[in-house]
């Protein structure tokens, strides 16, 4: 078994803290009369609406499903460089803060990509205002309701999964536009609940301009690990990681594993990034 996978199975059982050969039918076509389906302008450039994105594949029918699948991204362009990635996942056993693990990423100056499900910011809407405006974060989109990716109801470690195309573009357009009118954020990254999609749910967020967050390196298993094994996670990471890690449960061991991994990885030479500008 390798690393991976002994990291990856030790998120099963915690489903409430975190954060797993048909040919596509085309659905009938519009008749010539139909009014013009309405298109949105990002820079300049007209693009699908979400809808229109939904109805082109309202019959598609997923080929692949996990965590680990083409076009998800795992590592940064930089391979001396690694990207810490915090979930904020919501609901009634996710909301909290761990205000000593960003106590830590500000102390030693740590950039860190914040990822935030719209409950949890719905929770804390006066702190998710204070910590968007840190320059040291970049704030992504966690999803609506925090559900793994799917066309078809497929759930990851108990979590039922988006149940169709349309869900799918609400999971993202509906924090994502929350995001904008909230918190002035505009998010170009997605990871969902659980971080499972299938193949088609992929196709979508890439449809609609975002780009999905996966990782090499998981750190803290839904918040569910000790300091020693976080910290030992942190020091495995490979060149240009992705990270998981969460940042709202304050009593388990992400802080202070971080804490004590900060320094030793950066006396190996690496450096901290955000995501970034996602290559979409």
């Amino acid at each position: 078994m390798s690393r991976r996978d002994v990291l990856a199975a030790g998120i099963v059982g915690t489903a409430g803290l975190l954060a797993s050969c048909a040919a596509p039918k085309k659905p009938p076509a519009a008749p010539e009369s139909s009014a013009p389906v309405p298109t949105s302008t990002v820079v300049g450039v007209a693009k699908p609406a979400p809808a229109e994105i939904a109805a082109r594949y309202a019959h598609a029918e997923p080929q692949g499903w996990g965590l680990d699948l083409p076009g998800i991204v795992q590592s940064t362009p930089n391979p001396r460089s690694i990207a810490l990635t915090f979930d904020a996942c919501g609901g009634p056993q996710g909301s909290l803060i761990d205000d000593p693990l960003l106590a830590t990423l500000t102390e030693h100056n740590v950039p860190a990509t914040l990822f935030w499900n719209k409950r949890w910011i719905e929770a804390n809407p006066q702190r998710a205002r204070e910590i968007a405006g840190n320059p040291l974060f970049q704030i992504e989109n966690h999803g609506t309701a925090h559900k793994p990716l799917s066309v078809n109801g497929r759930a990851a470690y108990g979590i039922p999964g988006t149940a169709s195309a349309a869900e799918v573009v609400e999971e993202i357009e509906g924090n994502r536009q929350f995001m904008r009118d909230f918190l002035g954020v505009e998010s170009n990254w997605f990871r969902s609940g659980t971080a499972h999609y299938d193949d088609v749910a992929v196709r979508i967020a890439g449809d609609l301009g975002v780009s999905i967050a996966g990782f090499a390196v998981n750190g803290d298993a839904g918040a569910t690990l000790p300091r020693p094994v976080v910290e030992q996670n942190l020091l495995g990471s490979t060149p240009g990681a992705i990270v998981i890690m969460h940042m709202n449960q304050p009593g388990g061991g992400t802080a202070a594993g971080v804490s004590a991994a900060i320094e030793q990885l950066r006396a190996a030479g690496y450096t901290f990034t955000k995501l970034g500008a996602a290559p979409l």
